[in-house]
């Protein structure tokens, strides 16, 4: 069999991308979770938190809501709508962390749940805490030292 012939037949048996329908699902999806991300920061704000403070709560709200809906199983029905447009990093990065540790739950609730729970997120949670442990350090050790 040629490969112009194998090529053909795989193109017939593969089934028909809706692109540009998934496309507009996954726009649609990720513009509704950052018009949530903005009324929330709009509402706090108004609510008298400073502009800085207002993001910051913003973004735990987002990761709340999202850890919310992973446990709750909605997560996923969103997902499966809207594709990637769920993967707006926030939220993304929460369903990354809340899914695997609610899948071993079985396992027990503080083992199981807590192992797991840093299976996917792990490393950048690691590299977080310990790069601003050594960023803090050599600020503390430069401000003592009277360098800064």
């Amino acid at each position: 069999m040629k490969r112009k012939e194998l090529n053909q037949i795989v193109e017939n048996a593969a089934p028909k991308s809706k692109l540009f329908s998934n496309f507009c699902k996954a726009f649609l999806v990720g513009g509704i979770i950052c018009t949530i991300g903005q009324i929330l920061f709009e509402i706090y704000q108004k609510a008298g938190a400073s502009e800085d403070k207002a993001k910051v709560i913003t973004s735990i709200s987002l990761i709340a809501i999202s850890a919310v809906l992973t446990s709750l199983s909605l997560y996923d029905k969103i997902a499966k709508f809207g594709g990637a447009g769920t993967l707006v990093p926030i939220t993304g990065f929460a369903n990354a962390v809340t899914a695997p540790a609610l899948d071993n739950k079985p396992e027990g609730k503080i083992l199981g749940t807590g192992v797991q729970m840093f299976s996917i997120a792990g490393p950048v949670i690691v590299y977080g805490v310990l790069a601003a442990n050594i960023y803090g350090l050599i600020y503390y050790i430069l401000k003592v030292c009277k360098v800064m």
